[in-house]
């Protein structure tokens, strides 16, 4: 009888390597299941730091196009409303409102990139008004981070005499027909974005109904 009770309790419970066995067994899925979750999370991270970067580059895209469409051309016996360099470029344009946060107003843009890789627009409203009192301090936008330049061309337009073609400087009085934007990221940067190329308009604009 003794001998019998005895077995019966040790069918009943676990031994001590079963229960080892069971707690490796559950540490695995554990680490398995942290691990999945962790890869999730980074998976989830990384998506949305991609979609958040191409936003930006998109809505950085726009607001260039907006701003070239709306070029000023130079009036008769006044310099260049325009004067483009490799890597940066000044014009006049109207500002749309995300810019100001006010009214559509004329102003001399500059855009470049600075020392610390930042995509920079600055801007002085209303450039040819008489001032009868102090300046306005000028608008200073950061458009984008992690630049490594800034890339632009101008396309002069083929003539009888001038074969035409992309520049790397425009000083001309009228506009060059098109302008090309290439962002240039820094070594090791995961972003990419597409030439951006924009016509300005052939005609002055007026800031009155400006849209």
């Amino acid at each position: 009888m003794p001998g019998l009770v005895g077995r019966a309790q040790a069918e009943a419970g676990f031994t001590l390597l079963e229960i080892l066995v069971a707690l490796t067994v559950f540490g695995f899925l554990m680490l398995g299941l942290n691990q999945g979750v962790r890869f999730s999370l980074s998976a989830w991270t990384m998506q949305a730091r991609t979609v958040a970067a191409r936003d930006e580059l998109a809505a950085t895209e726009r607001l260039l196009r907006r701003l070239i469409e709306r070029a000023e051309p130079a009036e008769e016996d006044t310099p260049p409303s325009l004067r483009g360099l490799p890597g940066a470029l000044v014009f006049r344009t109207i500002l749309p409102l995300i810019v100001t946060g006010q009214p559509v107003r004329a102003a001399e843009v500059a855009l470049g990139v600075d020392e610390a890789g930042r995509l920079v627009l600055r801007a002085q409203t209303n450039p040819r008004a008489i001032r009868l009192s102090a300046e306005p301090p000028p608008i200073e936008e950061v458009l984008l981070t992690g630049l490594r330049g800034l890339q632009i061309a101008y396309w002069r337009a083929p003539t009888r005499t001038d074969t035409g073609g992309w520049q790397g400087t425009w000083t001309a009085r009228a506009l060059p027909s098109l302008i090309r934007f290439r962002l240039v990221f820094q070594p090791g940067d995961a972003r990419h974005w597409p030439d951006i190329v924009v016509a300005p308009v052939r005609e002055p604009l007026r800031e009155a109904g400006a849209n």
